[in-house]
């Protein structure tokens, strides 16, 4: 039974998140139906990050198991032409050894996060960055990010409804740039909490506004309490840019 890798990207606006749902349309229950248009066959596909609903994906990958082999680039073209009008598009999909698994086997997750900081409101890009009108010094966010560096218990930053069996998780990159009006901030780790990564960005929010410091930020997370970190930012300026294996 052949397995298939594919790298897709996807719109997370027009759906609940990665993980299929009863009464709302996912985008894993969007491909596994194309799939069954290509195939005849009623198929899982399970993804290396289930991404929340509203947040994006440059490069999220998945696989399956069809019971016929294909041609690799007959399933990333049949899948593209059964999805549509879905905002999803497969980049590439490949034939994988039998037992890779797109998420156990993953190493590494990069997301990013993007912010117009400006007066002006969105006009082009309402739905794909979050629009932070008040001034934020990128320089003061990017000093308390690197307090967040390392392996500890991020309690402070993880939703409260997280499933994860610990807290305990090693972020190896947390960088925040400026570009012109765009802050972006990249986290690379492992993996992540439920909404870690816009916890995160919502109390570099403070720090990039002054209302904390470096030291706050550790204070937070030393605190292992979510009472005392910041808020969780709009979905829609997040990103899920690479999975490394």
């Amino acid at each position: 039974m052949p397995r298939y890798k594919i790298t897709l990207e996807y719109d997370g606006g027009g759906f609940s998140g990665w993980q299929r749902q009863e009464n709302a349309p996912s985008v894993q229950q969007a491909l596994e139906e194309a799939i069954a248009k290509l195939s005849g066959e009623a198929v899982t596909v399970l993804g290396a990050g289930r991404t929340d609903s509203g947040v994006h994906a440059l490069a999220q990958v998945a696989h399956f198991d069809l019971a016929k082999e294909y041609d690799a680039a007959t399933v990333r073209d049949a899948i593209n032409f059964h999805i549509k009008p879905a905002a999803i598009s497969v980049l590439s999909a490949e034939e994988a050894d039998g037992d890779f698994h797109s998420r156990f086997d993953a190493v590494g997750r990069v997301y990013e996060y993007r912010m117009i900081n400006r007066r002006s409101p969105l006009a082009l890009e309402r739905g794909y960055k979050w629009w932070v009108p008040a001034p934020l010094d990128a320089g003061a966010m990017d000093a308390a990010a690197k307090t967040l560096l390392g392996k500890h218990d991020f309690t402070t930053f993880r939703a409260t409804n997280c499933q994860a069996k610990s807290p305990l998780k090693t972020l190896d990159e947390l960088d925040v740039r400026r570009q012109g009006d765009g802050i972006f901030i990249n986290a690379k780790a492992r993996s992540f909490l439920h909404h870690q990564v816009r916890n995160m960005v919502g109390a570099l929010k403070l720090a990039g506004e002054g209302k904390w410091t470096a030291e706050d930020m550790r204070a937070a997370l030393e605190a292992r309490d979510r009472a005392a970190g910041g808020p969780t930012v709009p979905a829609e300026g997040l990103y899920l840019v690479k999975v490394i294996y």
